[in-house]
């Protein structure tokens, strides 16, 4: 396909609806059908920009290097500012072209695919026959609570609308129903209140300014390495390791433990900067640097919390789409869960069932006990994405997966067979290493949870600039330079989410300049100290508790009366 066409928007949606993989960059049409299997950060961080501007994204989330050869996916131009479509995968309904001999020419055109991808894209245009010619813009309408998620991007249009309709049929019959979505609408409504308009204008200017502010970032060197901090770190982690080997041959088990426990919180901080690739910033060096770390040293897949993560910094706080939030049935940081809601990462449904309704009553209390426990949830996670399909990659990074397996493999043998087994004599004192040195982890864990629980989970449309959803949905934590080494550099969780391959050290520097930003864009940026902040979020906890409560009483109600009690 001519990399000159110019492409309207209808023609754009008629490839998308033909299962292409269409995305918009500085008016560039790229499709990255070819790149699905290949991506390193997974396919699904592209099914959540397909229709969608996504510069912003690319830029913040690939080098220089990178970005140089995306040229290669180009099939067209488009004119004037994009709208941006939803994608498939977050339940837009796309229309196929009418004219299907110009449906055929657009397909047979592009020459840049390779043939096993061509056979990948023609199974998906296949399923494009059945899909229902509705104008997408009617998706765009329904409002927040309504659009459902439709779990992959190869559903049908005529499936998207029979989901709604049942939904909307549910709804009418079911008044606790309608009350959910009152409570989703009403925190759509407040941050509508509270964040600048979401009209094309006024996004595309926030858009403009980030643009500005990320070449300054790149220009004033806030993307380079600082080898001295890094040599500090190394130092503070040679020392717990050391006290974990000294206390150990000593017989203080517990000093021991508590010891290791705290190596493993520090040297995970490296971990997470090697799987941003803010380290080297070559992809093969970071990988085998948060290898060595996350899966020999600590036992936890650095492929798994990749593939999470990337999806993550992409649908921040989404209850349908973010799984670092899809904690059901232990946890909900939003009403949405009490819909049973799909989730378009792990593809499964997350049911809103008699003991979610009970756990959830007493997630303000059981919030830092499952955290000091956490560590094992991990654990069962990383394997579960090794032995996944979700873990197979075609691309030059195919050889990771093997290796995690033989690093994790390796942990195991060094921590429950060396460790447990070999050098702590009684299965008392092994059960009470075990326990504490995961517990000790736990300031790693409501580090990681509470810049994001006690903020927005409202779904504003795709409207919505980049900039604008990553400063509504995270929150710093405010606390003095000396500090922090405890927090990680992660307390500067916004700052990281606009910028996630900044080395963490440069984040506070990097602080000042996101303020300026947010001052002149009128986007709120939230900081509270970590005190503050644990009391924010375990009101916010506390709010969907009341609410569950109430939706049980309204149902107890219902049972007894017929009425649903609200009113």
């Amino acid at each position: 396909m001519a990399p000159d066409r110019i492409f309207s928007r209808r023609e754009i949606e008629g490839l998308i609806a033909n299962g292409d993989s269409i995305i918009i960059t500085q008016n560039n049409v790229l499709r990255l059908n070819a790149w699905h299997e290949r991506h390193p950060g997974g396919h699904l961080v592209i099914r959540h920009m397909v229709g969608r501007e996504a510069t912003d994204e690319l830029n913040i989330s690939h080098s220089q290097q990178t970005l140089a050869t995306v040229n290669r996916y180009r099939i067209g131009r488009v004119e004037g500012p994009w709208v941006n479509f939803t994608p498939p995968i977050q339940g837009g309904v796309f229309r196929p072209l009418k004219d299907k001999h110009d449906t055929a020419r657009l397909d047979t055109e592009d020459s840049s695919e390779e043939s096993s991808d061509e056979a990948a894209s023609d199974s998906g245009r296949s399923v494009a026959s059945s899909r229902t010619s509705v104008d997408v813009e009617d998706i765009d309408l329904i409002s927040v609570p309504d659009r459902m998620t439709i779990a992959t991007g190869s559903e049908s249009t005529a499936q998207a609308f029979a989901f709604l309709r049942s939904k909307e049929k549910h709804v009418n019959t079911d008044e606790s129903t309608a009350h959910i979505k009152k409570s989703i609408q009403d925190e759509v409504d407040n941050d509508r209140d509270h964040y600048p308009s979401l009209d094309a204008e006024t996004q595309h200017d926030i858009a403009i300014k980030f643009r500005a502010l990320h070449e300054r970032v790149r220009n004033e060197g806030y993307y380079d390495l600082r080898v001295s901090e890094y040599i500090k770190e190394m130092i503070r982690y040679s020392i717990l390791f050391a006290g974990f080997i000294y206390c150990l041959r000593q017989g203080w088990i517990i000093a021991s433990a508590t010891c290791l426990g705290f190596f493993w919180q520090q040297i995970m901080f490296t971990a997470h900067d090697a799987g941003h690739r803010a380290i080297t910033h070559n992809i093969i060096y970071d990988t085998l640097i948060g290898i060595f770390i996350g899966d020999f040293c600590c036992g936890l897949s650095i492929g798994w919390w990749k593939s999470s993560h990337n999806v993550h910094h992409l649908v921040t706080n989404s209850p349908e789409h973010d799984p670092d939030i899809q904690n059901v049935p232990l946890f909900s940081t939003s009403p949405s869960f009490m819909s049973s809601i799909q989730s378009s990462y792990y593809g499964i449904c997350f049911p809103w069932d008699k003991f979610a309704e009970w756990s959830i009553k007493y997630q303000k209390y059981t919030y830092y006990p499952v955290m000091a426990i956490a560590r094992f949830n991990l654990y069962f996670l990383s394997w579960a994405h090794l032995i996944s399909t979700r873990a197979n990659t075609k691309s030059f990074m195919a050889w990771t997966r093997p290796t995690e397996v033989c690093a994790i493999a390796l942990y195991s043998i060094w921590y429950y067979k060396f460790l447990l087994y070999d050098s702590i004599p009684t299965w008392k004192l092994r059960a009470l290493f075990l326990l504490v040195s995961h517990v000790a982890t736990l300031p790693l864990h409501v580090q990681i949870t509470l810049s994001h629980w006690g903020t927005s989970t409202a779904d504003l449309g795709p409207r919505e600039s980049f900039a604008m959803r990553q400063l509504r949905t995270t929150m710093d934590i405010a606390c003095p330079a000396w500090l922090d080494f405890v927090h990680g550099g992660l307390q500067f969780q916004a700052v990281h989410h606009l910028f996630p391959r900044v080395p963490r050290h440069n984040l506070r520097r990097l602080q000042t300049l996101v303020r300026e930003f947010a001052a002149e864009t009128g986007i709120d940026y939230q900081i509270k100290g970590f005190v503050a902040a644990n009391k924010h979020m375990l009101g916010r906890l506390d709010d969907i508790t009341q609410l569950a409560k109430l939706l049980a009483e309204c149902q107890a109600h219902m049972a007894e009366t017929g009425e649903s009690g609200l009113h």
